[in-house]
């Protein structure tokens, strides 16, 4: 679980995820939130794979 938390692209993900949550709760609702969510959602995507492809190649290096 650690190396998905203090991973930088997590950390980045989670505060890009905050300011969308303040975003949706304060701003207007209209498409450019949606695309602003689907947006969040891709980097996040990415940013796990980024750990879990980094988790891999550790493994075959020990």
């Amino acid at each position: 679980m650690r190396k998905y938390i203090f991973n930088g692209a997590m950390l980045g993900v989670i505060m890009g995820g905050w300011s969308i949550f303040q975003a949706t709760r304060n701003g207007p609702r209209d498409w450019r939130l949606v695309l602003m969510w689907l947006g969040w959602a891709l980097s996040a995507v990415a940013a796990i794979d980024t750990v879990v492809e980094q988790a891999r190649a550790h493994k075959i290096e020990a």
